[in-house]
């Protein structure tokens, strides 16, 4: 079993920052990739970021120059520093493990952006 918990949520302005943690142990085996998805209230789940155990960095074109993932290895946690931050990056966000044996999902946590 995976297990994978998330942290760093919450209530920011319009142009505030946060910093997401998400933290996996357990039986991995094979760590692919740590991603971070966003799903926004009555839309589906959304890639924001990935970075694959090579370092190669995937983000979402609504992210990019704002965002940045980051990952610990020796402690298989990765981060996402948000910055200038804006309404419409409101969501529950996710952090998703791939392993050589499958997927394994956090609960989320809330970001909400409002003045």
């Amino acid at each position: 079993q995976v297990q994978v918990v998330e942290s760093g949520g919450g209530l920011v302005q319009p142009g505030g920052s946060l910093r997401l943690s998400c933290a996996a142990s357990g039986s991995i085996v094979s760590l692919y990739a740590m991603d971070w998805y966003r799903q926004a209230p009555g839309k589906q789940r959304d890639l924001v970021a990935r970075i694959f155990a090579s370092g190669t960095i995937y983000y979402a074109d609504s992210v990019k120059d704002r965002f940045t993932i980051s990952r610990d290895n020796a402690n298989n946690t990765v981060y996402l520093q948000m910055d200038g931050l804006k309404p419409e990056d409101t969501g529950v966000y996710y952090c998703n493990v791939l392993t050589g044996r499958g997927t394994h999902w956090g609960q989320g946590t809330q970001v909400t952006v409002s003045s």
